[in-house]
C-alpha cells in the first residue's frame, strides 16, 4: 500500500479543485461535485483507492482523536480483563478511563471519535466506487477487482462499527447519507449486508497484489470467518479459515519475536496491515498506539507516555503447570502472581508482550536495556506491565529517539494465527470427533511457535527472555481428557495468550457471551493491584457505546 499512498494529496486537491470554479465558468463545467473523464485518469483512480485504504490509519481529524477514537482498537483491551489505560494517571485522557472502568456516556470523545472514524473512512470508500464506476478508461475486470476491493473496505469499517454499537446507520454509495435512519436495518439484515460485501470482495479478489498492503482473496476469507465467528455461524469460520490455510500462502512465526521486527512486515503471518512509515517522512504512521509507548529510561522512545499496560490477570495468566506446561484451565492456578520473582513456570510469550522490571527490553545482548522502575511512568498507579509488541529494538536504525516514538513497523489487523484458532473454535464448536482432533493439532501449532520461542532464548535478537530468571516451559497439548469443554476452554486461553493486547479480546468475550460475568470478576480481583477498579461494575446494558450526543443532536430525528 505504501506503493498507491503517494497518489492521495493530488487526487484530494483534484477533487477540491471541482468546487473550485467562477460564476462565469458555471455552465462549462461538469455537474457539481463529479468527476470528469479529464479527472478519472489511472492515477486520481488509485490515488482515490489509497485514500479510502488511509482510513484504516483513523487520522482524520488529528493526533487525538486518532489516539483515542484508533484503528488498533486498543480502547476496547482496556475494556477488556486484558489492559490498562495508562499514562499519568485517571485523569489523563479521562474518557478512555470512563471506558476501562465502564462508565459510559455519549458524550464520551472516544465513542465520537470512533463513530466518525469510521464513517469518514466509509465515506472514502464511497467517493472511490462513484469514481470507479464512472469510469470509462477501465475494464470490466479491473472494475470489478477494485469495486472488491472497497467492498471488503467497507465491510471492515462497517464490521467495526457493529461490534461496538448496537443500532447504527448503514447505506451505500447510492444513498443520501443525510437522510438514513439509526433504525433503517435490523442488525441481522446489518450483519447480512457485511457478509454480502466480504463475498463479493471474496469472489472476484485476485490471489495476489501488486502492491503490499493492498486486500486478496485470502484476506476476504480471513475476515469472513473473523465476522462470521462473531455470530456464531460455525460452519462459514471453518470453512473460510480453511480456504487461508490451504493456500499456503501464509505461515507463522518461527519465533514469536518476529512480529515485532521491520523486516517481517507483509510476510508470514501478515494478511492484512496497516502499512507504517516512519514519523519523520510525515507520511503514515501508527497513530493508535503512537503514546503507547514504555517512558524508558533513557528516553529511548522520546519519553514515550507509557498508555496501555497489561493487567496483572493477564500477566497472570501466562503461567503453565511446571509439570505439564500447559496453562491453567480450571481454577486451578497457584495463588502466588507473576512478578519479577515469580518461582512458576510461564509462557515465554509473556515477556515479548509485556516489560516485566528486571527483564531484557529488546535488549543487544550486552545487557544495556533492562526494564525497571524507572521505565513506567505511573507505576503507583498502573504498575509495570508496559506493552511491547508495537516497539522495535531501541538499537534498530529506524527506531526514533525523538518525540513522538514510532517506526515502520505495520500494525496487523489480521494474523495468520487469528485464523487458526478461529478454525480450531469453530471445529470445536461442530463438535464431532475428528474436528476436535483437528482442533487440537492446529492449537498445538500456533503452541509449537511458543515452544521454538523458548527453545531460541539464547540466541534469538534482540533478546527479551531471560532464561537464568524465568522458566519459560511450554508444551502442547495431549490427546487424553481432550474433550469439547476442556477444548473450548483451551482454544480461548490459547486466543487470549497469543493475541495479547492487539485489540482482540473484548470482542472475543463479546461474541463468547460471558463479558459481564468476566469482568465484575476481574473489577474485584484486579481492585488489589488497581484501587481505582474498587466501585466498578458492568451490566449486560453497557456491552455497546452509546451513539455520539453531538451525532444525535445533528441528526434532526434520525438518530437516538
Amino acid at each position: 500500500m505504501k506503493t498507491i499512498y503517494k497518489n492521495i494529496a493530488a487526487v484530494l486537491f483534484c477533487s477540491a479543485s471541482l468546487f473550485l470554479v467562477g460564476c462565469d465558468d458555471m455552465l462549462e463545467t461538469e455537474p457539481y461535485g463529479q468527476f470528469t473523464d479529464e479527472q478519472l485518469d489511472d492515477d486520481a483512480i488509485e490515488g482515490l483507492i489509497a485514500a479510502a485504504y488511509a482510513g484504516v490509519e483513523a487520522h482524520f481529524f488529528g493526533n487525538n482523536p486518532a489516539f483515542s477514537g484508533p484503528s488498533t482498537n486498543w480502547i476496547f483491551d482496556v475494556r477488556s480483563d486484558d489492559a490498562l489505560k495508562g499514562g499519568g494517571g485517571i485523569s489523563m485522557e479521562s474518557n478512555i478511563h470512563q471506558l476501562e472502568i465502564s462508565n459510559l456516556t455519549s458524550t464520551n470523545p472516544s465513542c465520537l471519535y470512533k463513530w466518525q472514524n469510521n464513517y469518514y473512512a466509509i465515506s472514502r470508500v464511497h467517493t472511490a466506487i462513484n469514481a470507479v464506476s464512472g469510469a470509462s478508461s477501465l475494464s470490466e475486470s479491473t472494475k470489478a477487482t477494485y469495486f472488491a476491493e472497497l467492498k471488503f473496505l467497507r465491510a471492515f469499517y462497517y464490521f467495526d462499527l457493529y461490534r461496538l454499537f448496537e443500532r447504527f446507520p448503514y447505506f451505500t454509495e447510492e444513498d443520501n447519507a443525510n437522510e438514513i435512519r439509526y433504525d433503517r436495518y435490523t442488525r441481522d439484515e446489518m450483519f447480512q449486508l457485511i457478509v454480502a460485501d466480504l463475498e463479493e470482495a471474496y469472489n472476484n479478489l485476485p490471489t495476489s497484489q501488486p502492491a503490499a498492503g493492498r486486500v486478496n482473496k485470502y484476506g476476504a476469507a480471513a475476515m469472513l470467518a473473523r465476522v462470521n465467528a462473531y455470530e456464531s455461524r460455525w460452519s462459514e469460520v471453518a470453512n473460510y479459515a480453511k480456504t487461508v490455510i490451504d493456500s499456503n500462502v501464509y505461515s507463522l512465526y518461527d519465533n514469536f519475536g518476529d512480529m515485532s521486527k521491520i523486516s517481517f512486515n507483509n510476510t508470514k503471518e501478515s494478511i492484512f496491515a496497516l502499512q507504517c512509515s516512519n514519523v519523520n517522512d510525515n507520511s503514515h504512521i501508527n497513530w493508535s498506539n503512537l503514546l503507547n509507548v514504555t517512558y524508558s529510561e533513557g528516553n529511548l522512545y522520546g519519553n514515550g507516555d507509557d498508555f496501555f499496560l497489561a493487567s496483572q490477570n493477564l500477566v497472570n495468566a501466562f503461567r503453565t503447570n511446571p509439570d505439564t506446561g500447559l496453562p491453567y484451565l480450571n481454577n486451578d492456578a497457584p495463588a502466588e502472581n507473576v512478578s519479577e520473582n515469580y518461582s512458576g513456570s510461564v509462557d515465554p510469550r509473556l515477556d515479548y508482550t509485556v516489560g516485566r522490571v528486571g527483564y531484557p527490553w529488546r535488549d543487544n545482548g550486552t545487557g544495556a536495556y533492562i526494564y525497571g522502575d524507572a521505565w513506567c511512568r505511573a507505576k503507583d498507579v498502573y504498575g509495570e506491565y508496559s506493552g511491547k509488541k508495537w516497539c522495535i529494538s531501541p538499537d534498530d536504525p529506524m527506531c526514533l529517539h525523538t518525540y513522538p516514538y514510532s517506526s515502520p513497523l505495520n500494525f496487523i489487523f489480521i494474523r495468520y494465527a487469528d485464523v487458526i484458532l478461529l478454525r480450531a473454535e469453530a471445529l470445536i464448536e461442530l463438535g464431532d470427533n475428528s474436528g476436535l482432533n483437528e482442533a487440537r493439532t492446529l492449537i498445538n501449532q500456533v503452541r509449537a511457535k511458543a515452544i521454538r520461542t523458548a527453545d531460541q532464548a539464547g540466541s534469538y535478537t534482540p533478546v527479551d527472555l531471560d532464561v537464568n530468571k524465568a522458566d519459560y516451559f511450554v508444551q502442547e497439548y495431549p490427546a487424553s481428557g481432550w474433550t469439547q469443554d476442556y477444548a473450548r476452554k483451551a482454544v480461548r486461553m490459547e486466543r487470549r495468550l497469543e493475541l495479547a493486547m492487539e485489540g482482540q479480546r473484548w470482542f472475543d468475550l463479546c461474541r463468547w457471551g460471558n463479558v459481564v460475568d468476566v469482568m465484575n470478576a476481574y473489577f474485584q480481583s484486579e481492585s488489589k493491584f488497581h484501587s481505582y477498579y474498587g466501585e466498578a461494575s458492568m451490566d449486560a446494558s453497557e456491552k455497546f457505546l452509546p451513539i455520539p450526543y453531538d451525532e444525535v443532536n445533528n441528526s434532526y430525528g434520525l438518530y437516538e
